[in-house]
């Protein structure tokens, strides 16, 4: 597997009334947030409803899509802009980052859009969704207090945080402003917030450069390692184990992701293997989807599965990432496989909930009372 790797570098009918019983107990089950639902493929860790010119389908259209194959999935748009420079392309209007020079902005609006999306849905479908805040830039001091400002004008929404970026092949140079880094203390404080709160977090961060010189050192590694371990307390989710259209796997790949879950210090970051162009490295051959198989395997509590598709049209386009990776669900173990597409999902959006919305009960609790002193301090 590594070495594929681095060449990508270089029965009887039931009686009607208990079929009944059965029925209503699945539908119910789909309904809870960690309900076992038998006839479902997998939750999505990694799906956007909207696209880089904020435009894509309906909430309610995304759960028709998702209808009896997704149990649940996360809830955000993309928090970046592209602008139509109307100097650069003319009457064309870009929609993707790669078909104009123009640069991306933060769109903070996303958040309150995704959050209005959510309230108009019945309970029982907001239990099969998960919002995540992503409508603020990373390298800016002030995105904790965007964050604590969305969770404080939309209590009950959201779970997390991301998918935003940090490192991205051709995304990050063309951020307005400059883009993210992994050192800037910005980030630390968005970390430190999320450990508070219990917001989980997806990060997308690239691993190396997209075309590194012979053996250059893809430093990023290093300095996301050290962003990870200062912040134990959060529970991070790293979004394609670092590679992407153009960032290969580096040298030893596998075994440094081997390493990494084997370190304590660690023990709180996950991996999701979203994307069409991860699988593209992983179902690369026989060698490389065992050698994956094998580390999922050995780490079954930590992997989880993703489409990262955007604002899919219909069932067909939005199930063609989980049938690219078949051949690799085919080689886990069953326990592996079943965390991987449902079980790792669910126990930590669980928990991410849970935590959420009790410390948006306590700031509300600490709101009221720092208000009522203060009224007491101006009464006449």
């Amino acid at each position: 597997m590594q070495a594929i790797w681095e060449r990508q570098r270089s029965r009887r009918a039931a009686p009607p009334l208990l079929l009944g019983l059965v029925l209503w107990t699945a539908c119910a089950s789909a309904q809870r947030p960690g309900g076992k639902a038998a006839t479902y493929d997998f939750n999505d860790s990694h799906v956007h409803l909207t696209n880089y010119v904020q435009e894509g389908i309906d909430v309610r259209e995304l759960l028709k899509v998702m209808g009896t194959r997704v149990h649940r999935a996360t809830l955000f748009g993309i928090p970046l802009q592209q602008t139509w420079d109307h100097a650069n392309t003319g009457d064309f209007a870009p929609v993707y980052y790669t078909q104009t020079d123009a640069p991306l902005y933060y769109y903070s609006f996303t958040d309150a859009h995704i959050a209005t999306a959510y309230q108009s849905l019945t309970p029982a479908e907001q239990a099969r969704l998960d919002p995540m805040i992503t409508g603020f830039n990373p390298a800016d001091m002030y995105a904790a207090d965007h964050i604590k400002r969305v969770l404080r004008t939309f209590p009950g929404v959201f779970s997390g945080i991301g998918e935003f970026t940090i490192h991205k092949e051709f995304v990050s140079p063309k951020i307005a402003g400059g883009p993210p880094t992994l050192e800037n203390p910005a980030l630390d404080r968005v970390l430190s917030l999320a450990a508070e709160v219990g917001l989980l977090v997806l990060i997308h961060s690239d691993g190396d450069m997209p075309f590194p010189k012979p053996d250059q050192e893809p430093y990023q590694l290093r300095q996301l390692r050290a962003v990870f371990e200062r912040h134990p307390k959060a529970t991070i989710i790293w979004a394609h184990c670092g590679v992407g259209r153009v960032v290969r796997p580096v040298k030893d790949h596998l075994a440094l992701l081997d390493r990494a879950l084997e370190d304590p210090r660690l023990r709180h970051v996950h991996l999701d293997i979203s994307w069409d162009e991860v699988a593209k490295y992983i179902v690369a051959s026989p060698e490389s989807i065992q050698g994956v198989a094998d580390l999922i395997n050995r780490h079954p509590d930590r992997f989880l599965f993703g489409t990262d598709e955007v604002a899919p049209a219909s069932q067909s386009q939005y199930m063609n990432v989980y049938n690219l990776y078949a051949p690799l669900f085919a080689k886990l173990t069953p326990e592996a496989s079943e965390k991987l597409r449902k079980g790792n999902y669910a126990r930590l959006f669980d928990r991410a909930r849970a935590r959420v919305r009790a410390w948006e009960k306590d700031d509300r609790r600490r709101h009221a009372g720092s208000k009522g002193s203060t009224q007491k301090e101006t009464a006449p």
